[in-house]
């Protein structure tokens, strides 16, 4: 359902999302990696946080489900964006970490834990993961699109219920995005 939404508005969300300013966000995650780790930029979108990473002196590997954003994203980044559906993701032992900002909050609640143990697999040992969702419980659909919301107690349940990850920070947030700041994630 989303993937549709993101083919069909490539171009509106590119322009509405790559200046939004997540570096406060990326300097957190950053603090658990050092220059020259490996990153999967989970459902990368306009590309705009990969350009951040790289910027800094990581390795990035972006990926996107939607075809227009992988293509978007590609011209954007000026490097191969691959497609790729979280579901099916399986990479081993591969990334220091997996930012994964705004993307899996698009798969519906009964499949979040695959793309958790997934996302586990594609980790090196000692890895992070960073994921953000709408806050909120349930699963809603607006405009075309799937989202899955959580808080901070309904997502340590799912990560206590896997065992695969130990929480370092959980923390809430305003949308960084042009008149969404009362938006929270």
């Amino acid at each position: 359902m989303s993937i549709n939404f993101y083919d069909a508005n490539a171009k509106e969300f590119f322009e509405k999302t790559v200046n939004a300013d997540m570096s406060d966000t990326c300097e957190v995650f950053t603090s658990y990696l050092k220059t020259g780790d490996d990153i999967l930029d989970l459902g990368c979108g306009s590309g705009r946080d990969s350009l951040y990473f790289i910027k800094n002196g990581y390795n990035v590997t972006s990926v996107d489900y939607s075809y227009k954003m992988v293509e978007m994203a590609s011209n954007f980044l000026k490097k191969e964006v691959l497609q790729l559906d979280m579901r099916e993701m399986d990479f081993k032992n591969r990334f220091n970490g997996i930012w994964a900002c705004a993307s899996i909050l698009h798969i519906k609640k009964e499949e979040v834990p695959k793309v958790l143990e997934n996302c586990h697999n594609a980790l090196k040992e000692n890895g992070i993961l960073y994921a953000s969702f709408k806050y909120g419980d349930g699963e809603v659909e607006r405009d075309g699109r799937l989202f899955s919301n959580f808080t901070e107690t309904t997502v340590s349940k799912i990560l206590e219920t896997q065992n695969l990850f130990k929480i370092e920070k959980i923390w809430q947030t305003a949308d960084v995005r042009f008149k969404r700041e009362d938006e929270k994630w």
